[in-house]
């Protein structure tokens, strides 16, 4: 028998245009345990996104913020810093830079629905309506996804798209905080939502940006070094100008001035579409980057060139992993990357270490990775126990082997 869809939540709705209805709005929030969050912003033209709107929900009452007429929301971003308070979003990286943006800090204690579901064996990622769908049985209208959000005054679809966003968190969260205490995760959840906020506000040290750039692998040492030092450059012109760092210099231009690395003003003009009136700054940077010692340029990475062995193993850890997953309620996909599981491979062949990879720390490395080693070690074999099950594989211990003796003369 079909599932009945479940009651739409209803809600008192509050569009905020004035003062007195933030401060109204900002009152009822202070009381708050639970808060859902979302915002709305335009940053394809800004080095850093432009706040549109701000839409809360609490268990009494959903709010539309409007910054661009109600005034300054200091008492607003604070309110959100409270660590007695929980702040529940989806998919919530920007939303938390947002905070980070406004305040200098970013909410201490967030419960992202979206990692939860991945925790509980829903898809990972899913979208909001789709988790709306698959968790409440309710139907969203997506069809503002991308308008403009700096236009004023906000239509009525607008408006109810804007309440939507945040109509569903609360109850989301009841749900998936139930289950995530049935399959004894919550600590599990609790660990994933602090290390992505930590990714959203603090870019992480172990990843050169700048060696993301499309081109930059066909580059030497000392190319690398140009690159790096114009790239530094144009971020931070970017960011004094409140423009994104590629509508002021094209990647494909960076990489070509890194390869030629001009030492005058009409060699570096031979590139065109350079910002005017910078010449000397991207000159300046070229002049630090070939003035290092080799041995402090930046060493070309080398491409996966991976043994038949390596390349065997590490896609049999995924059949291993996505077996556990399914077993045990998970998103795959949410536990490791098939990067990160050849890696553990490549330490396992040479007899080195585990990595500092994400599933050698935490939940990971106490629930997952002991099962994954096992397979390597050749302690646990799988094998196809029913072709027909949707779970088909199982997992043997196998028994030690013993050591032969010696024959007796």
């Amino acid at each position: 028998m079909p599932r009945r869809p479940a009651k739409r939540p209803a809600l008192p709705e509050q569009l905020v245009t004035h003062p007195a209805q933030l401060a109204a709005c900002l009152a009822h929030l202070a009381d708050m345990p639970l808060i859902g969050f979302d915002t709305e912003f335009v940053g394809e033209d800004a080095y850093r996104p432009e706040l549109c709107l701000v839409q809360v929900s609490t268990a009494e009452q959903l709010f539309v913020i409007d910054p661009f007429e109600c005034g300054p929301l200091d008492e607003f971003w604070q309110i959100l810093l409270d660590p007695e308070r929980t702040v529940i979003v989806h998919a919530g990286r920007e939303d938390v830079r947002m905070c980070y943006f406004q305040a200098g800090s970013a909410p201490p204690n967030v419960f992202d629905v979206q990692i939860a579901a991945g925790l509980v064996g829903m898809t990972y990622p899913i979208g909001y309506a789709g988790l709306v769908h698959d968790l409440l049985h309710q139907r969203m209208q997506k069809g503002e996804t991308l308008t403009d959000w700096r236009k004023r005054p906000l239509t009525p679809a607008q408006v109810r798209y804007a309440y939507d966003d945040v109509r569903y968190l609360l109850p989301a969260h009841r749900k998936l905080t139930e289950r995530l205490k049935r399959y004894k995760r919550l600590e599990w959840a609790e660990e994933e939502f602090a290390t992505a906020v930590r990714k959203a506000v603090a870019d992480d040290v172990t990843v050169e940006r700048w060696r993301k750039i499309k081109g930059i692998g066909a580059l030497d040492c000392r190319a690398l070094a140009v690159a790096r030092e114009v790239y530094g450059w144009r971020d931070k012109f970017a960011e004094k100008l409140n423009r994104p760092p590629r509508f002021l210099m094209r990647d494909d231009l960076l990489i070509e001035i890194a390869r030629r690395a001009p030492t005058k003003a009409d060699e570096l003009h031979a590139v065109r579409g350079l910002p005017r009136g910078q010449e000397e700054a991207i000159l300046e940077a070229i002049r630090r980057a070939k003035a290092l010692p080799t041995e402090e340029c930046p060493e070309p990475e080398t491409r996966d060139n991976d043994t038949s062995n390596v390349v065997l193993l590490g896609n049999l850890l995924n059949v291993v992993l996505a077996d556990f997953a399914g077993r045990n309620r998970l998103a795959a996909n949410l536990v490791s990357s098939g990067a990160d599981l050849k890696t553990i491979v490549r330490s396992r062949a040479a007899g080195e270490p585990l990595p500092d990879v994400a599933l050698c720390r935490g939940w990971r490395a106490k629930a997952v990775l002991p099962e994954l080693l096992a397979i390597l070690s050749g302690d646990t074999a799988i094998r196809v126990a029913d072709p027909k099950a949707a779970e088909p594989l199982e997992l043997v211990e196998l028994e030690p082997e013993d050591e032969e003796e010696p024959d007796e003369e």
